[in-house]
């Protein structure tokens, strides 16, 4: 017998405003019950597990030890500039000049993530 992840969590100050941004990052619902205010929420996904956002009274202090890697459709300095636009921070720059690498950002909790190359971005790069 396996377990099988049923969501990833995410602890938050604003639940409900962390949900919406995640919402509009993966163009992915909100759960049909969530509603301003709620101490816990989430975010419902295609496939894999959903992720689950929980109100909790401490604020973050320490790099995350877990975090999101996004593969975006267009590309990585496309999906950058949106998700900036969005409300993200920008936290690293680990791209390299041939086009490798990542950046990494920040929601508006403070919660890293980092943003890939899309797959036509890694096949052009391969050819």
């Amino acid at each position: 017998m396996v377990s099988v992840v049923q969501n990833v969590a995410v602890d938050c100050a604003d639940a409900h405003e962390l949900a919406r941004f995640w919402s509009g990052a993966l163009g992915c619902p909100l759960h049909p019950e969530s509603r301003p205010g709620d101490p816990e929420t989430a975010v419902i996904l295609p496939e894999g597990p959903m992720l689950y956002f929980n109100q909790v009274p401490e604020p973050k202090t320490v790099k995350n030890r877990i975090h999101l890697c996004l593969r975006p459709e267009t590309s990585r300095e496309e999906e950058v500039g949106r998700l900036l636009g969005l409300g993200a921070t920008f936290v690293a720059d680990h791209r390299e000049p041939d086009g490798a690498g990542w950046a990494v950002l920040a929601d508006p909790e403070g919660n890293e993530f980092c943003v890939l190359r899309s797959a036509a971005e890694r096949a052009a790069m391969s050819a």
